[in-house]
């Protein structure tokens, strides 16, 4: 199998956003990890899961008529449901730094968390654990973070709408936009069914091949044209994230701005939000801008970078191959 060479993003990432922090585990006994997005302050957080598919934990406590508005990490993870208990592992690190809700008898850190699907990838019986997480929180900083086959990204795959045989290599990516003062990133894993689009170009860039594997194929118009999908197991797909920003919001806010973000989603991944699908985007604000701005302007800004995200996510991976399949990626093709 092949690993890719990570590489930061040098056109903005979600590290320029004041007050996070991202971390990447990649296991060395096969493509998989997990990534973990860290605020030490805690932010206010919100949630917006799409997919029909999802394997997530503490999401409930996010919606904004619930309690808890601030959370201390948000952990994204490959492994399917196995890879979220690497979340006790960013837990007991945020506890060994005194980072967490003070209930009066310690600190209970909150920890959202999603996974996506990565099994078919080398022996599926290895899976982030506790340890992967801590090890993440170890990795964790304010440089941009590595982008491809790294993290949560390191086993992950797209177009697989017509067959594990002829889809391409996903991963994980980054990319931010500031604008008067205030800064919107996004740290996107791509595990997508679809295919991933360029949006400023409007051209496929990964996913289904064509039967002889050397070409893509463009999923949506082999749909229209009558090409029938393969049926494929719920979940063993979906694309996961954290978009994050320095404005001031509440908890309402944030939970409006992790829907709009999906729009970047519909914008670079097609069919998105599937059945198969486990689709879930947290936010993040750190208010560290000491001001905001509208929601227009900001939920512009979160649909572009999750877009933008995606993309570098895509460029950034590497090609892989196990159990006799091999999978190009989008540098390849």
């Amino acid at each position: 199998m092949n690993h890719a060479s990570p590489s930061p993003s040098p056109s903005g990432s979600i590290t320029r956003v004041g007050g996070i922090e991202v971390g990447h585990f990649t296991d060395p006994r096969r493509p998989t990890g997990c990534s973990v997005v860290i605020v030490r302050g805690g932010a206010v957080a919100g949630v917006d899961v799409r997919g029909a598919a999802p394997g997530t934990r503490e999401t409930d406590l996010l919606h904004p008529s619930n309690l808890v508005d601030r959370a201390h990490a948000v952990l994204l993870a490959g492994g399917s449901a196995w890879g979220l208990d690497a979340a006790a592992g960013v837990m007991r690190w945020l506890e060994e730094q005194q980072i967490g809700l003070e209930v009066g008898f310690g600190r209970v850190p909150i920890v959202p968390a999603a996974v996506l699907f990565d099994l078919p990838v080398g022996d599926a019986s290895i899976r982030p654990d506790a340890q992967a997480g801590y090890q993440a929180c170890l990795a964790a900083g304010g440089q941009a973070p590595a982008e491809g086959n790294v993290g949560a990204g390191a086993g992950a795959l797209v177009g697989k709408v017509f067959g594990l045989a002829r889809a391409m290599r996903g991963g994980i990516g980054s990319a931010s936009v500031t604008l008067d003062g205030i800064t919107v990133g996004a740290l996107i894993a791509c595990n997508a069914l679809g295919d991933v689009i360029d949006p400023d170009t409007g051209q496929v860039i990964a996913g289904a091949r064509t039967a002889d594997g050397r070409s893509l194929l463009n999923i949506r118009q082999a749909i229209l044209a009558g090409d029938s999908p393969r049926p494929l197991l719920a979940g063993t797909n979906t694309t996961i994230g954290v978009i994050a920003t320095d404005a001031i919001l509440t908890k309402a806010q944030a939970h409006r701005l992790a829907q709009v973000a999906h729009d970047g989603l519909a914008r670079s991944i097609n069919p998105v939000h599937t059945l198969s699908d486990g689709d879930a985007l947290f936010t993040l604000g750190t208010g560290r801008a000491g001001k905001t701005t509208g929601m227009m302007v900001l939920g512009t800004l979160a649909a572009e970078v999750t877009a933008r995200a995606v993309v570098r996510a895509i460029r950034a991976a590497r090609s892989a191959s196990s159990g006799g399949l091999h999978w190009p990626a989008a540098c390849d093709l």
